[in-house]
């Protein structure tokens, strides 16, 4: 059979080329549709499986508690796992993410690669930290000396009486009240009776100024204590003891008689002394009423107008100046302007001074000192103070030396140690990343005003001249990777790695000149004024600037590779935090250049106050279990509630700005939350953390932060995006019947 062409019955109709065509183009339309219909199902399920966040989603779902109704408590439901897992170290008064981020640091700092390094040639500021480091871990010749250290170097501060025979002839005929506190201050960098120091002034912050402070710090933190009464009575008890034991093992190894007696006399009468100077103290006007504090006047009123008598000698304000100023080749007229902080507080010391005698105030004043003095000395001086503290904060044992070290170097060549971890653990992306955020949160703050019914249009204009003259601060200085600026800047520092003790004397001696020889310097505004491996951020109202050190950019705060959510909901809830500070209600006081002005309308300052008070009663709302039921001073935190509580709302609004220019984030991995739920939950676990009840106490008597259960509870019951985010109804505890307000 042969091969025939198909019956013309059989054969299919051929389409022209305009039909074709009209096929193809429906075709195209058709696959395009459904590829972006797919696209657009995989993106919005998409699963973030990268190394960050697996691991990001591996530390939020640890830390939280399920179990817990986020609406109830959402400090239980984002921290209670973590709660669960973690026991405060021996080593602690209390313990969370900030305690395990500075021990991460420690170990970094000494490694290999850091302080314990061995480099043959590198900046001489260098060398002297790791002189300085290896000073402070050799216990065995710390042990070998003893308490000789301290005690040969007390006759250069009139000696502590009741730890010497013959006080009165041996130096009680040629001893001032002005020349001891006078060395204490620029030898010894402590303050006792007059806390006085050279800083930016207040009114003009190009310039710096003499202030004349009360007496800020006592061993018993604070007034309450002094009552040494019910709860505080044991701590008063410990505090003699600590005392009598110093005096007691000092005269010991100095061979002299001991009488028991007469010692617990004597620490009676500094305890009494020390008790009317703390009742003495202005309680009432806070470090932040700025206005209030600064009383410029000439350096000759002081002693025309504040006289103090001891034992029947005048204190001379002029002879006390200059004991402290000489060292620096700085001589001071009666001329000198200066600020007196606290008039009210030496009209009282004069009556206090009265009841006592030169002896008491040279006990007293040494024991202020050598209290502190006894970290650097052997263990059967450190012990002195081991059930003191124990009974204070609650501590049971002290860190490891070698971390103690660490922390100790850092604080004190901050320049050159800020050099050594930016070289090992610093990414230099997080600078970029950094500033971004901060444009966004910045450009937030500066949107809100305007949908701030209370603030009037002039005043939201000074507001915004302010907001945009911040000054930002990222990671670290780039002076400190200049050999030459670091060595120049310690170059009066020479250690020795067997001289500890003395090595700690010589940084006291430097530190307060440095500042002292400010005096007639102009104010460096590009300066840095903190070091780079520090795990917190800051704000100055004196140069209007924000900081954040290289320590605090990492997770969970921040990281380039974690979601953005999380980088908004930890460092950008921080940098709104520190914005804030510029506008609470110390830093409202402060225009845009640093400078103590007021800037105001006087009936937009008037609602300021208003909705401040807010936040002042609500937080004084809070009681906590763990502090036997006291309440929060609400006023004594009213600072940071005000930058907690705007910093998370324009944290969020930057956010969801971000989503709106990039689209969503993939989800993590394991949870089936959103963004902005990870947002919120990332917020409240950098502040999981645990207090003995002995430090809960002293949080709220001393802190100037909430305890960290409240700063999560206060800020989110205010944020009602908190609550749509989470779905809690208006009964619930996590939304507030009275919602403060203020940026």
């Amino acid at each position: 059979m042969t091969e025939t062409d198909t019956p013309k019955s059989a054969k299919k109709p051929r389409l022209t080329s305009l039909e074709i065509s009209l096929i193809a183009i429906v075709s195209l339309f058709v696959i395009v549709i459904v590829v972006l219909l797919i696209l657009f199902a995989t993106q919005s399920n998409e699963i973030c499986t990268t190394a960050d966040c697996t691991q990001s989603a591996s530390r939020l779902i640890g830390k939280m508690d399920a179990s817990v109704d986020p609406c109830d408590n959402f400090y239980q439901y984002s921290c209670g796992g973590w709660l669960k897992k973690n026991i405060i170290p021996e080593t602690h008064a209390k313990y969370g993410l900030y305690n395990i981020l500075k021990a991460e640091l420690e170990v970094v700092l000494k490694g290999d690669s850091v302080l314990e390094k061995k480099v043959e040639r590198e900046a001489a500021a260098l060398t002297k930290a790791k002189t300085l480091y290896k000073s402070c871990i050799n216990e065995r010749l710390i042990e070998q000396k003893g308490g000789a250290p301290l005690l040969d170097m007390l006759p250069d501060i009139f000696e502590w009486p009741m730890a010497v025979d013959n006080w009165e002839d041996d130096y009680g005929k040629t001893w001032r009240l002005e020349d001891v506190i006078a060395r204490l201050n620029w030898k010894y960098a402590t303050q006792v009776l007059v806390y006085f120091f050279v800083y930016i002034d207040d009114g003009d912050s190009t310039s710096h100024i003499i202030y004349f402070d009360q007496q800020m710090s006592f061993g018993l933190l604070s007034r309450d204590y002094y009552t040494c009464k019910g709860r505080f009575a044991e701590a008063c008890r410990a505090y003699e003891k600590f005392m009598f034991d110093l005096a007691k093992l000092i005269r010991t190894d100095r061979g002299l008689k001991i009488s028991e007696t007469d010692i617990k006399a004597e620490v009676t009468r500094v305890v009494d002394l020390e008790r009317d100077i703390v009742s003495a103290t202005d309680p009432l006007l806070l470090p932040n009423d700025q206005v209030l504090l600064y009383n410029k006047m000439e350096l000759r009123e002081l002693n025309r107008n504040f006289t103090l008598e001891i034992d029947s000698q005048k204190f001379n304000w002029s002879y006390f100046t200059a004991k402290i100023m000489d060292t620096v080749n700085i001589k001071v007229p009666e001329s000198e302007k200066i600020i007196n902080n606290y008039p009210s507080y030496f009209v009282k010391l004069k009556g206090v001074l009265a009841k006592y005698t030169k002896r008491d105030l040279q006990n007293y004043v040494v024991w202020r000192f050598v209290m502190k003095m006894v970290e650097g000395l052997s263990r059967p001086y450190r012990n002195t103070r081991s059930a003191f503290h124990k009974v204070l904060t609650g501590k049971i044992s002290e860190k490891a030396v070698w971390r103690r070290c660490a922390l100790y170097v850092n604080s004190n060549l901050d320049k050159a140690v800020g050099r050594l971890y930016v070289q090992e653990a610093f990414s230099e992306n997080s600078k970029e990343l950094m500033e971004e955020m901060i444009k966004d949160i910045r450009e937030v703050f500066i949107s809100n005003l305007n949908d701030l019914a209370w603030m009037d249009e002039e005043t939201k204009r000074a507001a915004e001249e302010k907001a945009q003259a911040i000054r930002e601060r990222i990671g670290y200085s780039d002076d400190i990777m200049n050999d030459e600026y670091l060595n120049n800047e310690y170059k009066d520092l020479s250690y020795s790695a067997e001289e500890y003790f003395k090595n700690i004397l010589q940084n006291l001696e430097y530190g307060t000149k440095k500042y002292l020889q400010k005096l007639r310097e102009k104010v460096n505004k590009d300066e840095w004024i903190i070091g780079a491996a520090v795990i917190n951020a800051f704000y100055s109202s004196d140069v209007n600037e924000i900081v954040f050190p290289a320590g605090i950019l990492q997770p969970p705060f921040f990281s380039k590779g974690q979601p953005k959510s999380l980088n908004y909901g930890g460092i950008g809830m921080v940098i709104g935090h520190e914005i804030t500070h510029g506008f609470d209600d110390k830093g409202s006081k402060y225009d845009k250049d640093g400078n103590l002005k007021n800037w105001w309308t006087p009936q937009s300052f008037r609602k300021f106050l208003e909705l401040s008070r807010c936040f002042a009663n609500q937080y004084s709302k809070f009681s906590w279990d763990l502090a036997n039921g006291l309440h929060l001073n609400g006023n004594n935190t009213l600072s940071e509630n005000i930058a907690d509580n705007a910093g998370i709302r324009q944290a969020y609004q930057a956010y969801k700005k971000f989503v709106k220019r990039n689209g969503e984030e993939p989800r993590l991995p394991g949870t089936d939350l959103s963004h902005d739920q990870l947002f919120f939950l990332n917020f409240a676990q950098i502040w999981c953390g645990s207090y003995r009840p002995q430090q809960a106490l002293i949080s709220i008597k001393m802190d100037i932060h909430s305890p960290v259960m409240f700063r999560v509870l206060g800020s989110l019951q205010n944020f009602p995006e908190f609550a749509k985010a989470f779905n809690c109804n208006k009964s619930s505890n996590m939304v507030s019947d009275n919602i403060c307000h203020v940026w």
